[in-house]
């Protein structure tokens, strides 16, 4: 094999002993994973916001953000349940550029996978300890939820892993909401694959060993938008679209029938000051019809301190370093807005 085998990495539990999580603060987590099942359950009606950065690139700035989302929480939390989006896996469609706070702790220097395990860990439980938030995160590399799943609250399968198994075989083994997005091509078909296959119980390998899972209820699908073949985007998150998806649902999966839009990506055209619209045309479509009301259970917001992106290196404090995200003070105003539509 053509592989330097550069250290061998901690393992989770040994992750876990340096970074613990003190018994109050797990009965933190487990209240909050109650709250966001029963929103998944139809038990609670208020709106899913998952909302934050587009990667989590510097611990001091996400967790000043994270303050800042919590304060705001309190204003609208009878109508909005507020999940953070710290990021710390970054995919690249060409393997090139930032690869997140896992690859690359510090991102203006090479890769350090071990450092980066730690720092990743270390991340989510600040949130935790600093702000009682339980985080969102997207399930990249499936054997390194092991490394987070004391900590997070829901988890998302991106465009381009959605058709591979053993995200599909990791995903019926979580107890939290998974979230698969529709591939870059659209394809609603491998969407719904994904989400009927993590709804069943597997036997597959799992870091070594033989295991089996249970399946998860919680699997439900991400509306991201897609690209066709000449490379235009376009969205997915219209009426008419929800309105088939929440058919095919219905003649596919069987259970429960549940939809986050993607704000942004291909559904804005990564054109990010589009999302203030497509987040209120959303809530329209919900309040206009009634089937809408019951299968769309949240939105996902790309949002940070400050508007727009950067180089790395850039200079400029909480300012996104991958796709451009909403800045603080539109993030805010937007989140107001949209509990007064609900």
């Amino acid at each position: 094999m053509n592989i330097q085998w550069i250290r061998e990495l901690p393992s989770p539990a040994e992750a876990k002993e340096a970074l613990p999580v003190r018994p109050a603060l797990r009965e933190v987590k487990a209240g909050r994973d109650a709250a966001i099942r029963a929103l998944f359950a139809g038990e609670d009606s208020r709106l899913l916001l998952i909302v934050g950065p587009c990667s989590a690139d510097r611990q001091d700035a996400v967790l000043e953000y994270l303050t800042r989302l919590r304060t705001l929480e309190e204003q609208v939390a009878e109508k909005i349940c507020i999940v953070p989006r710290v990021y710390t896996n970054k995919p690249r469609t060409t393997g090139e550029g930032y690869m997140g706070m896992l690859h690359q702790p510090d991102p203006g220097a090479n890769s350090d996978l071990y450092r980066g395990l730690l720092a990743s860990r270390e991340m989510h439980l600040r949130a935790l300890e600093e702000t009682g938030f339980t985080c969102a995160d997207e399930l990249l590399y499936p054997e390194d939820h092991a490394y987070l799943d004391d900590l997070l609250s829901y988890a998302a399968v991106g465009a381009r892993s959605v058709e591979d198994q053993q995200h599909r075989l990791t995903a019926s083994g979580l107890e939290i909401p998974v979230g698969m997005k529709n591939p870059t091509s659209g394809d609603w078909g491998v969407m719904l694959n994904a989400i009927a296959a993590a709804r069943h119980g597997h036997a597959f390998v799992y870091r070594g060993w033989e295991v089996r899972s249970a399946g998860n209820p919680l699997a439900h699908a991400i509306l991201r938008g897609y690209t066709d073949r000449q490379g235009r985007a376009h969205p997915n998150y219209q009426t008419r679209e929800l309105l088939r998806l929440e058919e095919l649902y219905r003649e596919r999966v069987p259970g429960s029938r549940a939809v986050i839009v993607d704000c942004n990506h291909a559904n804005s055209g990564k054109q990010y000051l589009e999302q203030i619209a497509i987040a209120k045309e959303v809530l329209q479509s919900r309040r206009d019809e009634p089937r809408l009301a019951a299968l769309v259970k949240g939105l996902m917001i790309e949002s940070y301190l400050e508007d727009g992106a950067q180089p790395i290196g850039g200079g400029c404090y909480g300012k996104s370093i991958t796709d451009p995200c909403l800045g603080w003070d539109k993030t805010r105003r937007l989140i107001l807005e949209l509990a007064e539509m609900l």
